[in-house]
């Protein structure tokens, strides 16, 4: 997501239900990610921030500019999840402090401190990324821990990380691993999400059964787009 209100506003307007602040690989600071998360919402979209790290200032921040959800990175193991719920949550599920005056106009409400309060936890969207070894192989673990509404892969990191890596096509281990992963989040009663490379990709993983998924990232799009205007300009 590039900083700045402006593009924010414009990206959203394309049609989007939410629109993720990448705060992670992203070159944003924190700013920038409060400024972006307010337009966002501004014009009916909800804004994920996925964060650099399992750290729960990190949440907080994100949560405080008025995020609607969290993307947490890396995953590994069940307390990891316990963690990013503990980070996440108002006590008394977790230990996220309370007192921020700007979440509430992310919504359309005109919500109080108050109703904030006491529906953050459950309106909010936690969502944990399933793309090392150690998170598939702890899948189950980490599906069942409460508060955690949604498993979101990133098949590449998740390719590299169990040895195969995308190049091109996946390899049948891969995508093994990707239809394990939405099992089990359908076993648990959780949504399954994930990364999708084009607009195609993304219906066909629509029809698996995703609840989540990305269509769309702003860089690759804009590079896309301006170098088929130029290719056919130069009539290419």
């Amino acid at each position: 997501m590039f900083p700045g209100s402006n593009i924010a506003r414009t990206i959203a307007r394309c049609g989007f239900d939410w629109i993720t602040v990448d705060a992670e690989h992203g070159n944003i600071d924190d700013a920038a990610m409060h400024e972006a998360v307010t337009a966002i919402a501004g014009c009916g979209v909800s804004p994920l921030v996925r964060v650099a790290a399992n750290e729960g200032w990190m949440f907080k921040r994100a949560l405080d500019a008025g995020a609607h959800g969290i993307i947490v990175p890396l995953l590994k193991t069940e307390a990891d999840a316990r963690q990013v719920v503990d980070g996440c949550k108002f006590p008394p599920q977790g230990a996220r402090g309370f007192g921020s005056p700007f979440p509430m106009g992310s919504f359309n409400k005109g919500l109080t401190q108050t109703e904030y309060l006491q529906q953050a936890n459950e309106s909010l969207v936690t969502i944990v990324q399933i793309e090392t070894k150690e998170a598939l192989a702890n899948i189950k673990e980490i599906a069942a821990v409460p508060g955690i509404d949604v498993l979101f892969i990133g098949p590449f990191d998740l390719g590299n990380n169990i040895g195969h890596p995308i190049q091109g096509s996946m390899a049948p281990d891969l995508k093994e691993a990707i239809a394990t992963i939405l099992r089990t989040a359908n076993e648990a009663g959780k949504a399954a999400g994930i990364y999708a490379t084009s607009g195609e990709q993304a219906r066909a993983y629509a029809q698996q059964g995703f609840h989540l998924i990305s269509a769309a990232t702003d860089v690759p799009s804009l590079s896309a787009s301006m170098s088929e205007a130029l290719k056919q300009a130069a009539g290419r």
